[in-house]
């Protein structure tokens, strides 16, 4: 399925802040913790808690999110479908890097290994 202008600026303009609390409902109600989060997040995005409280308390949009993130280069090995998306298909950078975060955090919220989460080896 090919994203649209209007889905990817919805993406675009859409505040980290907003979405958080759903990433850490989704992980806890599995029995994962928020320093796995904080963990899968910081392995994407280079940003540590503080950095992501800071970008919470602005209320950074997603596009500014990544703007301001250093995405890990092993962020193309995410591959799959999540939210009816092939990822590596999504052209929109933007919206190709919250289809990346939204996978990670569906990764660990299925009990998947952090070894697997974050790509190594």
């Amino acid at each position: 399925m090919k994203t649209t202008p209007e889905h990817d600026e919805r993406v675009a303009k859409m505040t980290f802040a907003s979405v958080f609390p759903h990433y850490i409902t989704k992980v806890e109600r599995k029995g994962r913790t928020m320093e796995e989060l904080f963990q899968v997040i910081e392995w994407l995005t280079g940003f540590d808690e503080g950095q992501l409280q800071k970008l919470i308390t602005e209320k950074v949009s997603f596009e500014t999110f990544f703007e301001k993130a250093t995405l890990n280069p092993n962020a193309a090995l995410i591959t799959g479908v999540i939210c009816g998306y092939r990822i590596e298909e999504i052209e929109n950078p933007v919206t190709r890097q919250v289809r990346y975060m939204d996978k990670l955090v569906d990764e660990l919220a299925n009990g998947k290994k952090m070894e697997k989460i974050l790509r190594v080896g």
